[in-house]
């Protein structure tokens, strides 16, 4: 099974948390890609843009943040962060 967990912070509190679980025999990419659809029409919220520093720290931690330089449109919040927390 496959979990991605998904955080809304403000001012270093959490607001709001969701757990997108998935059990399919997609790649992990796409997986990744799936559960953040998930997380962003249940937050509704547009799909962030994925810079290079968020796939380099995705890459080393399996957890990244996306700011307000990855939203089009501007945000409530500080950063949505999402982790793996089961593979």
């Amino acid at each position: 099974m496959f979990r991605l967990w998904g955080k809304i912070f403000r001012n270093n509190h959490l607001l709001r948390d969701t757990v997108i679980c998935m059990e399919s025999d997609d790649t992990r990419t796409h997986k990744i890609f799936q559960a953040l659809d998930g997380i962003c029409y249940e937050f509704d919220l547009p799909k962030p843009i994925w810079l290079d520093a968020n796939v380099e720290e995705f890459k080393k931690h399996d957890k990244t943040r996306f700011r307000q330089d990855n939203f089009i449109e501007q945000l409530d919040f500080d950063y949505l962060e999402i982790q793996i927390i089961e593979e």
